[in-house]
């Protein structure tokens, strides 16, 4: 990626979360895989007129104290900030997300193409909804396209899994 507003690598916190189930972690993988190959994370400019520190990031994510924290350090592991969420906002989306990727993962074992199509379109209606809902709580902390958010949306769901 020739654009330095990007992640380099991300780190998912999930050392004190109960092992997540096959699909669960499969979901990891996918979303850990697709944030690398393309992904946009630019830090605003900030109110002080201080520089913003330049990408690319390197970024953790964790839940502490029932927050969601962005952890953010440039390529040599220098500081460029760190930010926490209220996991309010991301409740709700968070449940009817799990809720549907069960139906979705038990319609794919006994049920016809069409109607996995109807629950998969559920589906990602839910997640593009996650996705807005993290754009909305990341105005003014960090700048992210839409897919990244699908992405991140992702990762905040399967650190949710074992965070209740």
């Amino acid at each position: 990626m020739a654009d330095m507003n990007h992640i380099m690598h991300i780190d998912l916190d999930d050392s004190n979360l109960p092992k997540p189930t096959p699909e669960i972690e499969q979901e990891r993988k996918v979303a850990m895989f697709d944030l690398m190959e393309s992904n946009s994370f630019a830090l605003p400019a900030r109110a002080d007129g201080r520089a913003v520190p330049p990408g690319p990031y390197r970024l953790s994510l964790s839940i502490r104290d029932r927050r969601l924290v962005f952890a953010i350090t440039q390529e040599d592991h220098t500081s460029a900030g760190e930010f926490h969420l209220s996991l309010g906002p991301f409740q709700q989306v968070v449940k009817d997300y799990f809720q549907i990727c069960e139906s979705y993962f038990d319609a794919v074992k006994t049920m016809p193409p069409s109607q996995i199509e109807t629950i998969d379109m559920a589906r990602r209606g839910i997640h593009n909804e996650g996705a807005r809902v993290l754009q909305d709580r990341l105005e003014g902390k960090a700048e992210v396209d839409t897919d990244t958010a699908r992405r991140l949306f992702t990762l905040i769901c399967v650190l949710h899994f074992g965070a209740g």
